[in-house]
């Protein structure tokens, strides 16, 4: 998942430009990048700070519910199961363990309802964006949205992969 290399071209795209337009809302590459390092210079992580925000420079990012350590800790480590894993559509309910199935279904109601919102804070000319943890969340199958994971759990050299990649002629008539 965090490994930009491991995808397939199809995959890379599909990242790429969800990326693309979440820089496009806040006024460029390096304002997003700059709100990822100040992400990732919070100790022990950004999400369990009772704040509910971080601050960049020229961004910021403010979330509605605090994340309490063992939330966050079930959430890490379903994550970081799957960080090496190919397929960015992961279900994190392919557990083995009933469980841990079950720690995960506590987890995903707890922050189901948390919306992110990133912000430029001197500008009217670009709306931001807003996303959620998770993209699907079904009965048998709970998906993480790739924008979180990207800017809260891989590096930012993936991030700037991700943004550096260039989509294939074959790609773009392939979805046409």
């Amino acid at each position: 998942m965090c490994n930009f290399n491991k995808h397939n071209e199809e995959t890379k795209a599909i990242i790429h430009l969800l990326m693309q337009k979440c820089v496009e809302s806040v006024g460029g590459v390096n304002f997003l990048l700059g709100l990822i390092e100040a992400i990732k210079e919070k100790k022990p992580n950004a999400l369990i700070s009772s704040s509910c925000k971080v601050d960049s420079k020229e961004l910021n990012i403010k979330w509605n519910k605090i994340v309490f350590k063992d939330k966050f800790d079930v959430l890490e480590d379903a994550i970081r199961s799957h960080r090496s894993s190919e397929n960015p559509d992961f279900n994190l309910l392919q557990s083995d363990s009933q469980k841990k199935k079950k720690k995960i279904l506590n987890m995903v109601k707890t922050l189901a309802p948390i919306e992110f919102s990133v912000r430029v804070k001197n500008s009217e000319d670009f709306e931001g964006f807003s996303f959620k943890i998770f993209e699907t969340i079904e009965e048998d199958c709970v998906k993480i949205n790739p924008i979180f994971v990207a800017l809260f759990f891989c590096s930012t050299e993936y991030m700037k992969k991700v943004l550096r990649y260039e989509i294939s002629d074959l790609d773009v008539r392939k979805d046409l």
